[in-house]
């Protein structure tokens, strides 16, 4: 059987049972090939934009014996689904949040008919929650998880209105929602390593020449201290 990270093990069990998968930015294609040998999805579609990736998939797919059950597809992020293709499940992780959102904003039409998104941001996971808030997806859960000292967030959304009260929205959409709530060692222990990450770009900051666009970052890391001590007040006291 194949051998594949925590990361992925845990993307695995969040997909619904007998899901057809459209795995986005696939690499090595090891998600469907663990997902399959889990009973997990019925098929799957593997997508890659970049040759090397797309190679490394269908030779994965081949050794494993699962052409029929993997469709291994070269294209740029959604538009390797069809409507045809009846995917109910989308998977995009181990990219940036910013490349997360484009690929959903550019190929929302190839959404149709997807009942759940699985979206691993390993950076800027803010910007993928405010995109599903303002284009209907609702997050119906998160996690957060730590492997080889990297953390990551894990975004699970389905289709409707994500009823956030506009008070403190912004905050809810930076944090996360339900990993706010959690509050786990983890989450702590990623917001301390981002509050110190800001710190050191303020101190640097104060050497660098007035302008808008820097006058515009200082108050832009003032508010994400703010909010980490609002969020934090005396656990690290």
């Amino acid at each position: 059987m194949i051998e594949i990270s925590e990361r992925l093990k845990t993307i695995a069990l969040l997909i619904p049972k007998n899901s057809i998968l459209a795995d986005i930015g696939s690499d090595h294609a090891y998600l469907p090939i663990y997902a399959l040998s889990k009973g997990i999805i019925r098929y799957a579609i593997s997508g890659e934009v970049a040759e090397g990736p797309y190679q490394s998939a269908l030779s994965n797919v081949n050794r494993y014996g699962l052409q029929e059950k993997i469709s291994v597809r070269k294209g740029d992020g959604l538009t390797v689904i069809q409507p045809e293709d009846h995917v109910n499940c989308v998977v995009i992780a181990g990219m940036g949040g910013g490349l997360i959102e484009n690929i959903l904003k550019s190929g929302r039409k190839h959404l149709d008919g997807v009942q759940r998104l699985i979206l691993q941001p390993n950076i800027h996971a803010y910007i993928v929650r405010k995109w599903l808030f303002e284009n209907y997806w609702r997050i119906t859960d998160e996690k957060i998880m730590e492997e080889d000292g990297h953390i990551y967030e894990l975004l699970i959304a389905e289709k409707g209105n994500w009823d956030l009260p506009e008070e403190g929205r912004e905050k809810q959409l930076f944090f996360g929602p339900f990993l706010l709530k959690e509050h786990s060692p983890i989450f702590q222990k990623k917001w301390e390593r981002e509050k110190n990450e800001w710190i050191n770009i303020l101190n640097n900051l104060q050497h660098a020449k007035t302008a808008d666009g820097i006058e515009q970052k200082r108050r832009k890391l003032a508010t994400y201290l703010q909010w980490y001590e609002e969020v934090f007040d005396g656990e690290n006291s």
